[in-house]
């Protein structure tokens, strides 16, 4: 079978300008997440069950989003076996 072009040049599904749209996204978040660790800059307390301490917000902030990227990674290795 031969295939005939009509010369239109599109991009394959799922990407935009060559670049696959799940990177696109993934960069959006990223810079969405550093805008906001840096919107908030102001100091905090953390209180956790028998301790507290004073942290810039944007530690603790970091602190949850890498560790929501390291249990998004380990739940993501269970459902692909």
């Amino acid at each position: 079978m031969t295939k005939i072009s009509d010369g239109s040049s599109r991009s394959p599904r799922g990407e935009i300008g060559g670049i696959p749209t799940r990177y696109i996204g993934i960069g959006v978040i990223v810079v969405l997440a550093v805008w906001f660790l840096f919107a908030n800059l102001d100091r905090v307390q953390i209180q956790f069950w028998v301790f507290t301490v004073t942290a810039p917000l944007w530690i603790a902030l970091l602190a949850t989003l890498i560790a929501g990227v390291a249990l998004g990674w380990l739940l993501k290795g269970r459902r692909d076996r």
